[in-house]
Order: structure tokens, then C-alpha cells, then sequence
């Protein structure tokens, strides 16, 4: 099996489309398509798993959590992925019973180019929030200097980064800033896609990513593993016991120590937990649950569960916390709950 940090350095560079490969007449393709921040995972999913299943190939377009819903639900990809749970009216729109699958927590890192000014600067949701109201403007202001007594600070502009597409990982990250602000919640709100008040819009999490990247004094939302892979400094966020949390994998299986709902539709941001890490995930894909193709419908009922049981032993390879216990057990029974002529597609 190829590394799993080779195949993800090659991903980050800032390719989002994982380009059909070719097939023969007797393969087997499932397409998909949406979020950008499970993509460093379905990438090595996908991968792996045709040494699993040499008779199927996965595509994934990683074209954001807006234009995955849009996929499914025009039914022109076999499923969606997305980190936004779809509304009810979204779902009562569908052309048939669409499930959520979670297939990994993950974590939403607040990073930042500061030179000189390492990972583990101080944020509290309230110091965020202005941020991205555009009432903190400059990076030695005073409210994040006195969480920082001890970084000198430069006088700098601070510049947001932003996504430009409809996200999931903006929809975590706006969910947050809703839970712990009031002006934001009334301003801006919640979604894939906001009306922001300041910021640079960049495609996808590595877009973000790499307007942070270039830009000094800039400031960006994107999932914990293009954080890392582009060796980007990240903060550490105050969260509601009070201490400021890195997102580690520990710290993000913690904020969704919660019950789940039936419909696995769970937003698990601001976690009480007093060491969970406050901006966290589900990312899930979405199907149909009758099928329309029977052989399709049988190889994704297949990709599925090897997901959620050998597939997460990868997970943390890539920076993603696995489903806990009682989560994979809810999962179990969506997937065996997916049908082909109303006759279940699991065979265990």
C-alpha cells in the first residue's frame, strides 16, 4: 500500500478532482462527489480499497459540501459527501429517502501567518468572532494581546480568509461562531454559504489554505489535516470550561461524546466536554436508501461497511478521529436498512 503521507502531499498541492482512472469494460464505477474536507481520507479510501475490491473503481469530485447535496439530489453521482447535514426541506426535496452516513470526525483548525509566531496562539470565541465580524482588525490589538501576554505581536493587518463555495467546513465553522456569538448568529448566521462582512474567498480548504499561505497576517478556517500537510501554524481555542484546546484527535472524539440523534444528523460544535476541542464535525455521505442500480447499490452497501469498520483504522493517519462505538453501531443499521426493489443489499 502506497503511504498514506505520500498520497496526501500529492492531494494538497491543489488538485481537487480525482480524475477518473481508466477502466475496463468490467469495472465496476461509483461516482460521487462534495465535501473538500473528508477529501484527504476518501482519497486513501478509495485507493486502498481497490486492492480490496479489484472489481470497483470510487471517483470523487471534491467540489464542496454545496455542490455535493446538488449532485445527489439530481441523482447524477451514486452518492454525496458532505459536512452539512441536510435541512428537513432539503431532504423532503429529494427525489427519495436520502441517509447520512458519518464516516469520520474532524476537526476545523483556525490557522494563520504570523511570523515568528509558532502554533498554540490563544483565540477566544469572543476575540474569533470579532475577527470575523471585522471588528478586530490588527493582530496586536489588545484583545488578543492580553490572551498572549507573552508573544510579541506584530502591527500588522490581520486579513480573513474565507471559503468563496458553498462548504461544509463553512457550515461547521459558522455553526460555531453562531453558538458563541449572538451579533454573529443575528448578523450572519449559519450555512455553506454566508453573507460574510469581511475576507478573501478561496475554493476549497486547500484554496484557504493557500491564500493563508501566501499572505502575511491572514487568518483562515480549514480542516485539521490540510493544516498540517502545508505545515501551517494553527490556534488554540478557548472553549467553554475555559481552556484553550488544540485540535488533536483526542480532543476532537471528545466533542462528540453526546447523544446522537436517529437520523445521525448531529452538529457537535462548542462542546461542553471541558477537553474537547470547540470547532469539530461529522462529515457523512449521502444515498439513496433504495437503490436504483442493483450491482451499484450492492458495491456501495460493500464500500460502506468496509468504511466504517477497516476504513477507520485509518483515520487517525490522516488527522481524523474514528466514529465512536455507539456511532458505528447506528451506522450498521442505515446500511442495512439501504435497499434494492425494497429487498436489503446487506449480506452478513
Amino acid at each position: 500500500m502506497k503511504s498514506p503521507r505520500r498520497i496526501l502531499g500529492a492531494m494538497l498541492v491543489g488538485a481537487l478532482v480525482l480524475t477518473p482512472l481508466a477502466a475496463s469494460a468490467q469495472t465496476l464505477q461509483l461516482n460521487g462527489a462534495g465535501a473538500t474536507f473528508p477529501y484527504p481520507i476518501y482519497s486513501l479510501w478509495f485507493d486502498t480499497y481497490r486492492s480490496v475490491k479489484s472489481g470497483v473503481q470510487i471517483n470523487y469530485q471534491a467540489i464542496g459540501s454545496g455542490g455535493g447535496i446538488r449532485q445527489i439530489t439530481a441523482q447524477t453521482v451514486d452518492f454525496g459527501g458532505s459536512d452539512a447535514a441536510l435541512s428537513d426541506e432539503q431532504l423532503a426535496a429529494a427525489p427519495g429517502e436520502l441517509l447520512h452516513i458519518p464516516t469520520v470526525i474532524g476537526s476545523v483548525a483556525v490557522v494563520y501567518n504570523l511570523q515568528g509566531v509558532d502554533t498554540g496562539l490563544k483565540l477566544s470565541p469572543e476575540v474569533l468572532a470579532d475577527i470575523y465580524l471585522g471588528k478586530v482588525t490588527r493582530w496586536n490589538d489588545e484583545s488578543i494581546a492580553q490572551l498572549n501576554p507573552s508573544v510579541k505581536l506584530p502591527d500588522l493587518a490581520i486579513a480573513v480568509a474565507r471559503r468563496s463555495d458553498g462548504s461544509g467546513t463553512t457550515n461547521i465553522f459558522t455553526n460555531y461562531l453562531s453558538e458563541i456569538s449572538a451579533e454573529w448568529k443575528e448578523k450572519v448566521g449559519a450555512g455553506t454559504s454566508v453573507a460574510w462582512p469581511v475576507g478573501l474567498g478561496g475554493q476549497g480548504n486547500a484554496g484557504v489554505a493557500g491564500l493563508v499561505r501566501q499572505i502575511p497576517g491572514a487568518i483562515g478556517y480549514v480542516e485539521i489535516a490540510y493544516a498540517l500537510q502545508n505545515k501551517m501554524s494553527y490556534a488554540a481555542l478557548q472553549n467553554q470550561s475555559g481552556r484553550f484546546v488544540l485540535p488533536s484527535l483526542e480532543a476532537t472524539s471528545l466533542a462528540a461524546n453526546k447523544p446522537m440523534p436517529e437520523d445521525l444528523r448531529a452538529i457537535i460544535v462548542n462542546t461542553p466536554d471541558p477537553n474537547g476541542y470547540p470547532i469539530a464535525g461529522f462529515t457523512w455521505l449521502l444515498v439513496y436508501k433504495e437503490q436504483e442500480d442493483a450491482k451499484k447499490g450492492q458495491a456501495l452497501v460493500d464500500f460502506l461497511w468496509w468504511a466504517v469498520h477497516d476504513g477507520q483504522k485509518l483515520a487517525r493517519q490522516l488527522e481524523y478521529a474514528p466514529l465512536p462505538a455507539n456511532v458505528v453501531k447506528m451506522v450498521e443499521e442505515k446500511i442495512a436498512s439501504i435497499t434494492y426493489d425494497g429487498q436489503p443489499l446487506l449480506k452478513r
